[in-house]
């Protein structure tokens, strides 16, 4: 598994839509194929880059969470300013802070084997804390879907 670096993130500005979901729901697909239909509604937009977030309660630890476990989801861009956010969408502030940014390159189907080292294995041992910020997926110029093997995204885990 991959070594993070360790970055620091400017606030973000993201225009999107969200659903509460749990893993076992499985509802995410519907969740992008409503935000794509408006994204080129979507005015400011900062690059081609998506952002896929995750929004957790508060208090939960991930060594509690289990596929039924609720949870918020984001599909969304980056924009400059909140100006004439389509109906439908929202916007959503992730303050600025720290973060393990991993790569992450593989069919979507490993993503349980690449969370279960992080939070079981790196995070443990790195020195760090989870901070209760949303987390989230950076899925640029290298993604190439979630059944695509060659598929690259940055996922973006907030420490204190």
């Amino acid at each position: 598994m991959t070594t993070p670096e360790i970055k620091i993130s400017e606030e973000l500005k993201l225009i999107g839509r969200k659903i509460e979901t749990s893993l076992s729901e499985n509802r995410i697909g519907e969740l992008w194929q409503n935000f794509r239909r408006k994204q080129r509604e979507i005015n400011y937009q900062v690059s081609q880059n998506s952002f896929s977030v995750e929004v957790y309660k508060e208090g939960l630890e991930m060594k509690n969470f289990t596929p039924h476990t609720l949870f918020e989801k984001w599909a969304a861009v980056e924009v400059s300013k909140f100006k004439n956010v389509p109906d439908g969408l929202e916007e959503l502030i992730i303050s600025s802070g720290k973060y393990a940014v991993f790569t992450f390159k593989g069919l979507h189907s490993s993503y349980p084997e690449f969370y279960h080292y992080i939070f079981s294995k790196w995070l443990p041992k790195s020195g760090f804390k989870l901070d209760h910020r949303p987390h989230f997926e950076i899925l640029g110029e290298k993604y190439f879907g979630p059944m695509n093997p060659e598929s690259e995204e940055e996922v973006w885990i907030p420490i204190q």
